[in-house]
């Protein structure tokens, strides 16, 4: 087998991972588990979305969340390595992030997303892909002045829920089209669990075939039909070292119930049971990859303890194994 021998990982719980949850995470619970996973030694966290939270009232929260990560005497001593991400899809959005930035509390990095599917791209964004991307080529120099590096997601990858099968030679393009107009970084997503590993290797193989450059991608599971973790081991072998993951495997699509109130979201869900979490779960990632002898750089012991809190926060038992089983112990006993 062939794989890196060093991976960077991200934690996007805070946003991607509660923002499926339908009763409201109180922001000291998010707060607690961002400077958790800064302390584990994360470097990327995705902290939440600037969007309008009638439609996702999981973040009304975002600049108190922002604001006290930032005045965290906690991990203050580590702030000057880490990125933290706010999503932003539409123009408000991103104007709200450039102002928060130039306060002195806005995100370092924030997240623009088009699908490959025209007709998931319109359900999550509003806008057609051309319009979208006209808007992309506008806004991304804007944010760069303020100091804002950008990533653009590419999205139904594998496939899509609306529209079925899609071609992946069409995200490469886009992964292109995301690059030429200056986004610093590309997301590639699984969105709901449509990846197999074998299309998985197929298409990291030709991304980097095509733009070698892997320290521009990231890899983005769910795991909603039980192959996370094979895709992800798809990917090293393709020689992917960019991850990105959340705690317990939770997340995945905005919840459209909260505190026991219907709202927008973003529609129906891509699970039949909404209680069926979506990603590939970090606890079991990195432990999986510690024995793989790969380097995280991660205090894995930490993130175990992390998640078997954030299984307490939001009331329920969540996908991690190893968060129960622990680590393989390195030196046997007897």
């Amino acid at each position: 087998m062939n794989y890196p021998i060093k991976v960077t990982i991200g934690d996007i719980t805070v946003r991607d991972g509660f923002q499926h949850e339908e009763k409201f995470i109180p922001t000291e619970a998010k707060l607690w588990v961002a400077e958790q996973l800064i302390l584990s030694g994360f470097k990327h966290i995705e902290v939440t979305n600037f969007g309008n939270p009638s439609g996702m009232p999981q973040f009304k929260d975002a600049d108190e969340i922002m604001k006290k990560i930032r005045k965290s005497k906690t991990i203050a001593h580590l702030m000057d390595g880490v990125s933290l991400t706010a999503v932003t899809i539409r123009e408000k959005a991103i104007e709200r992030a450039i102002e928060a930035r130039k306060e002195g509390w806005g995100p370092d990095r924030i997240l623009l997303m088009v699908s490959t599917s025209e007709s998931h791209h319109i359900k999550n964004s509003g806008l057609s892909l051309d319009d979208y991307w006209k808007m992309a080529e506008k806004y991304i120099p804007m944010a760069h002045d303020a100091g804002i590096k950008v990533n653009g997601t590419v999205s139904t990858i594998w496939g899509c829920p609306i529209e079925g099968s899609t071609k992946m030679e069409k995200a490469i393009e886009f992964t292109q089209r995301w690059l030429d107009i200056g986004a610093n970084d590309v997301e590639h997503a699984d969105h709901d669990g449509s990846a197999s590993p074998d299309r998985v290797y197929r298409y990291f193989s030709m991304l980097l075939d095509s733009i070698p450059r892997p320290e521009k991608h990231i890899v983005h599971f769910h795991t909603t039909r039980g192959w996370g973790l094979a895709n992800v081991l798809a990917a090293l072998q393709a020689g992917m070292t960019n991850y990105e993951s959340t705690l317990g495997g939770i997340g995945g699509q905005p919840a459209n119930f909260v505190n026991g109130v219907p709202v927008a979201g973003t529609g129906s869900y891509y699970y039949k049971d909404p209680g069926i979490t979506g990603l590939v779960n970090t606890e079991d990632m990195v432990v999986m990859m510690d024995e793989m002898g790969i380097e995280t750089n991660l205090d894995i012991d930490r993130i175990l303890e992390t998640g078997n809190m954030v299984e307490r926060i939001v009331g329920r038992r969540l996908r991690s194994e190893a968060i129960k089983n622990g680590r393989i112990p390195k030196n046997l006993k007897g």
